[in-house]
């Protein structure tokens, strides 16, 4: 039984993360710029952006239907569950962290780092604690495209930290161009960031994933940081992490799998660049993969850490 031609494997583990038989979904498009999914298992759901359209969409897998869940949506772009199932969304043109609560009304997380406002959120993810993680690069006010054009008032991009307990935020990274994607190892010993700050500054910040260990308290991470994988086709955006700890990440030719060991696996070719991807389905076992115009969707041999 051969594999689906789009499937590269490069090493020999790859074959047990992927299924045989399965082939890869194109679900829809329609989208200028698909970014940020978060799957919703109470109701069997994904939520995605299509930024410069100003609107997030909704996948149904029951009916396998797309519509409109929210527009205007501030130009949200990545997004992630909190603890109880509500959405947090990084909102560019509010330049703010927001969640939705059960009641549907919007919450503001937060909007600013030592009295001035953030850039313009781009992914996040949350802690087993219930602290949010994300990363704050300049995208969404370089231009009218993905937000409203201004200058950045803390003039540089960071990765923060919200305290579940009292909302402070704080910079947990500070040493990246544009940090972009983000996820924790399945133990959470390690933080791993991607910078995609060749955008701004060219060669001079390798398209790299970079591995930060975390602090035994899990508010920080804690000494040098290291270079996980350096991206070999454009660059890496969002990604995620599988219960076996390996990385699935976005890249301009598809998706591109790691091994916790730095290992480049194998890869899942499309035809459009990819942005972000997503881990969904009842057995979390779905890789939903947002790709410029297009969802697509492909059952894996492994599901979602956590």
């Amino acid at each position: 039984m051969a594999l689906d031609p789009a499937i590269e494997v490069i090493d020999k583990r790859f074959y047990r993360l992927v299924i045989h038989n399965a082939h890869i979904d194109h679900l829809w498009t329609g989208a200028r710029w698909a970014e940020g999914p978060v799957y919703v298992p109470a109701g069997r759901y994904l939520v995605f952006s299509d930024i410069p359209n100003d609107r997030t969409l909704r996948y149904d897998e029951l009916t396998a239907t797309v519509s409109t869940f929210e527009q205007p949506a501030l130009n949200q772009n990545g997004h992630c569950l909190d603890l109880e199932g509500r959405i947090v969304s990084c909102e560019h043109r509010g330049r703010a962290m927001s969640r939705i609560g059960h009641d549907g009304h919007r919450e503001v997380l937060a909007d600013s780092f030592e009295g001035q406002r953030l850039n313009s959120p781009n992914d996040a993810v949350v802690h087993s604690d219930g602290s949010v993680w994300f990363t704050d690069p300049t995208y969404g006010i370089d231009s009218d495209y993905e937000g409203d054009a201004a200058e950045s008032e803390i003039g540089h991009s960071n990765v923060y930290r919200i305290d579940p307990a009292d909302g402070s935020v704080s910079a947990v990274v500070t040493d990246m161009v544009r940090p972009n994607g983000l996820a924790f190892s399945p133990d959470e010993s390690i933080l791993y960031v991607a910078d995609t700050g060749i955008s701004h500054v060219g060669s001079a910040c390798p398209p790299d994933i970079r591995a930060y260990p975390m602090a035994a308290d899990g508010r920080a991470p804690s000494g040098e940081a290291t270079t996980f994988a350096t991206c070999t086709e454009g660059v890496f955006d969002g990604f995620r992490v599988d219960a076996k700890g390996n990385l699935w990440t976005s890249a301009a030719d598809g998706v591109h799998c790691y091994d916790p060991d730095g290992t480049l696996l194998g890869k899942i070719h499309l035809p459009e660049v990819v942005a972000n991807v997503e881990f969904g389905g009842i057995k979390r076992n779905r890789l939903y993969i947002c790709a410029t115009t297009s969802l697509f969707a492909f059952y894996l041999n492994t599901s979602a850490a956590r």
